[in-house]
């Protein structure tokens, strides 16, 4: 009897715990757009969240990249949507203007600690004393190149020079009979990633800095940013190593093994290992005139929701700190293959030297982080500075100088 009271007894208790922890469980959503790898990563990621807080339950959405921002911008203001939101950092201001995400608390998440322990660039989502989003990984750009090119062409090495960048590319490219480029030795396009490449990269090479005030006055106007744009389109017009448009974009040629060596993100090296019969390897960006290095770096973060609050803010916040740990950004890197945005994670022996993921994470640390206006827009301008040059023959210098007027007037409304 003492047996089947004491059974009754532990039954309830269970139970009344069950409702309890039901009674206090806190459900919180969680949106980004839709990516295999990043979706596959994030459910990962829930699931280690929620065994640790099992008061917590996480529901995550995704949508098409290209219904994203409007999703969201229509959610949150009417309180609904997502309590901890993906978004790009080149949107951040657009998110604060039109208050759809908080401060992160600073008792959680204090400035001193982020800057003590995350890369540099993260800085850019700094508004006064707090920071409003933090990532779990970061995406810099490195130099691809084909292997099997480089055999043919008898190339022991990738560059480590924009010297050797350019001899090294005469010998990949290849023309027919009637002088057309069929194979080119780089890639060339603003489409693509080059505008960060000249903008972050090459200006700062030739002793340059593109912007000044926090990226809001346009700077490469200058000497620095003469012979950037020099070198740049003259991998086309004096050593005819490349072409502006040849097969539309610079990722389909190489992909398609038609270049020898192509600028690119780290966010490639998913669709380069599913392209069949490409034997590919990566390195650092070349160095400069001087031997500088430097690298552009962009990243996608998390922020909590102005729809947030109360229990859910509490919630959020818990799992802003999971989705920002080591942890984290270890289980991205498996999975998404972007890189760590904490050295403690990249900079390990094992991260840091690996072939494929190792030349992005080194170049983390001498890279720069655009804080775009409106990220399009300052991409267009530079495309057109490029096209009036190669097609309509303007001289580079005024083309350079048009560039510069029509960014800042970009420039100039946004923050007026």
């Amino acid at each position: 009897m003492n047996a089947l009271r004491n059974w009754a007894m532990a039954a309830a208790a269970s139970a009344a715990a069950l409702f309890a922890g039901a009674a206090n469980a806190v459900e919180i959503e969680y949106w980004q757009y839709f990516f295999d790898a990043r979706v596959a990563a994030m459910e990962q990621l829930i699931e280690n969240f929620e065994a640790a807080n099992p008061d917590i339950t996480v529901t995550m959405t995704h949508f098409p990249y290209a219904d994203y921002r409007t999703k969201v911008a229509a959610a949150i203001p009417a309180g609904e949507g997502p309590d901890v939101v993906q978004l790009f950092y080149g949107w951040l201001n657009d998110y604060v203007e039109a208050e759809l995400i908080q401060p992160l608390p600073t008792d959680a998440f204090p400035p001193s600690m982020i800057e003590e322990e995350f890369f540099p660039m993260v800085q850019a989502m700094k508004r006064g004393d707090a920071y409003m989003a933090l990532p779990t990984a970061v995406r810099s750009l490195a130099l691809f190149y084909n292997e099997r090119l480089f055999d043919e062409a008898g190339i022991d090495g990738p560059p480590e020079t924009l010297d050797e960048l350019v001899e090294i590319a005469k010998k990949l490219t290849k023309r027919d009979a009637a002088g057309n480029i069929t194979q080119v030795g780089i890639t060339a396009g603003m489409n693509a990633q080059d505008h960060h490449w000249w903008r972050e990269v090459l200006v700062r090479q030739f002793g340059g800095d593109p912007y000044m005030d926090d990226y809001r006055t346009v700077n490469y106007n200058s000497d620095a940013g003469f012979k950037a744009l020099e070198f740049y389109l003259g991998l086309a017009r004096d050593h005819g190593v490349t072409a502006f448009g040849f097969m539309d974009e610079p990722q389909a040629a190489f992909k398609a093994g038609r270049a020898g060596m192509h600028i690119d993100g780290s966010f490639r090296i998913g669709s380069l290992n599913k392209t069949r019969g490409l034997k590919w390897g990566v390195t650092e960006l070349p160095a400069g005139p001087d031997g500088t290095r430097s690298n552009y770096s962009s990243y996608w973060v998390n922020g909590i929701t102005t729809k947030a609050t109360g229990e859910k803010y509490d919630a959020a916040v818990k799992f802003m700190a999971y989705v920002t740990s080591d942890e984290a950004m270890q289980i991205w890197l498996d999975v998404v293959g972007e890189l760590p945005a904490k050295p403690s994670v990249g900079m390990t022996e094992a991260n840091a030297n690996d072939e494929v993921f190792g030349p992005f994470i080194r170049g983390l640390a001498y890279a720069n982080t655009t804080k775009f206006a409106n990220e399009s827009g300052q991409r267009q301008i530079l495309m057109d500075m490029v096209q009036r040059v190669d097609i309509e023959g303007q001289p580079l210098g005024a083309s350079l100088d048009e560039a510069a007027v029509a960014e800042q007037a970009l420039l100039d409304e946004y923050y007026n």
